[in-house]
């Protein structure tokens, strides 16, 4: 039998049993360390339980990660589902909203004919029992073209598609036709309008900001069931206030936030028999955010309200503003000194009824009207005259030139030709180039009594 040898580091080869007794005394060795670590160990047990304990711990760490990862990845895929919803959500909304604003100028068109014939109406001597369906009308007109408005204005402030064009202008080429407009408006409640003119220079969107005084007016003339309006400004270091004041009801302390939320109405809105959706104020608000022209309310219950906004003073004065449209505004329309009598007035518009809306209330002013779909219809039944006012739609279909276009090539033709701009389209970019052509813009629906005082002031400053 062949002996089983090893090889040790002193080249010593060993029998099996030599190996076998060195290997019963490694053995005895081990134990003997083993014996003294347990023995050092403390009371709490023998090293192996604490490992022990120590792989069962991290085996319960490991399942708790594995099972917080696999929580992450279903929250993570719930969260990616949600942006998703949310994301078509937001592109419906967005869809919608542009829609609603691409489509105003098919909405107000046929608007914005009626208040012309309504107006024209309002001019003529009718029977009482006329007159009055007459002006049931036209406020029942009013009443539509403010929620219209107002969904197209909140539409286009969502959408992103309304952005402002500040230029200096006269405070009282806004002031003083809101003026006029909203005293016929109290005096129908029974309410009387105090108005403090100014002609100070301010720098503002002028559409906009037209569009804040007027809801301040609105509110204050829907809510106040006796007393009277006040319309004014107040210089302040940092831009000219300009305040709607009112002797209603007033707004508790706790409400004053609040109204200026989406669809938040006074609580009595019934009670005043209130149209409204509760989005004026919204509105006022996003647009002097928009504007950065803070807008403050002062109120006590049972004291009335004062609402204001802040706009700076202009840098410098335009001579496009230097006007002043309460000269002839007060006028009667048959009145021979009137600028409008007799002055020359050309329409050029593609929508049928919005020119006879034209011709009957420009007609009514005393002005000579012609109007027509296009220049070249218009040129050829003229007899020679040479017009004193262009009256154009900015739109004129698809496949034509748009009215500024038109206006600029019919002054080449007629220098000093007197432009107003009628368009349902808000783009600042729209109303820029207008007044840097040296032209007036007025949207739609067009308002009578403004594209009055606006001819005043143009055919005013012509005879000069």
């Amino acid at each position: 039998m062949a002996l089983f040898q090893l090889s040790t580091g002193d080249d010593t080869t060993l029998s099996p049993e030599a190996l076998r007794e060195e290997n019963r005394r490694l053995r005895k060795v081990c134990q003997a360390l083993m014996s003294r670590v347990e023995s050092g160990s403390g009371a709490d047990g023998a090293p192996y339980a604490a490992f022990e304990r120590s792989v069962l711990l991290a085996e319960q760490v490991k399942e708790r990660t594995d099972a917080l990862h696999r929580a992450l990845d279903e929250l993570g895929e719930a969260n990616a589902h949600l942006q998703a919803a949310k994301a078509d959500a937001d592109a419906a909304n967005l869809s919608k909203t542009k829609f609603l604003a691409a489509v105003s100028h098919d909405l107000l068109q046929p608007l914005n004919a009626a208040r012309l014939f309504v107006s024209a109406l309002e001019s003529h001597s009718l029977p009482e029992a006329s007159t009055t369906l007459v002006g049931h009308v036209g406020r029942s007109l009013k009443d539509v073209e403010g929620l219209l408005g107002t969904l197209v204005d909140i539409s286009r402030l969502d959408a992103g598609v309304l952005h402002a064009d500040k230029a200096p202008f006269a405070v009282s080429t806004l002031l003083d036709a809101l003026a006029e407009e909203y005293r016929q408006v109290a005096a129908v409640r029974g309410l009387s309008l105090h108005y403090v003119p100014s002609h100070v220079m301010v720098e503002s969107d002028l559409a906009l900001l037209a569009r804040v005084v007027r809801n301040f007016l609105s509110n204050a003339v829907r809510y106040t069931e006796h007393g009277h309006v006040l319309l004014g400004c107040r210089r302040r270091p940092e831009g000219v206030e300009i305040m709607v004041g009112d002797t209603g009801p007033g707004i508790a302390e706790q409400q004053r936030e609040a109204i200026f939320l989406e669809f938040q109405r006074a609580p009595d809105a019934q009670r005043h028999h209130s149209r409204g959706l509760g989005l004026g104020l919204a509105i006022v608000d996003r647009i002097s955010t928009m504007l950065d022209q803070p807008v403050t309310l002062a109120s006590r219950s049972g004291h009335g309200s004062l609402f204001s906004i802040t706009v700076p003073y202009a840098s410098s004065r335009v001579a496009l503003s230097q006007t002043s449209p309460e000269q002839g505004g007060a006028l009667g329309d048959d009145d021979p000194g009137s600028p409008l009598a007799e002055c020359v007035v050309w329409v050029i518009d593609d929508d049928e009824a919005i020119i006879d809306g034209m011709q009957a209330l420009l007609g009514g002013w005393g002005c000579r009207v012609r109007a027509a779909a296009t220049a070249s219809a218009l040129e050829a039944t003229c007899d020679g005259e040479t017009p004193d006012v262009l009256l154009v739609d900015y739109h004129l279909g698809d496949h034509r030139e748009t009215g500024l276009a038109l206006a600029a090539r019919l002054r080449r033709r007629y220098p000093g030709l007197a432009v107003v701009v009628i368009t349902a389209n808000h783009d600042a970019q729209l109303s820029r180039s207008a007044r840097e052509a040296g032209m007036h813009c007025l949207l739609k629906p067009l308002k009578p009594m403004r594209l009055r005082m606006l001819l005043v002031s143009l055919l005013t400053k012509r005879e000069r």
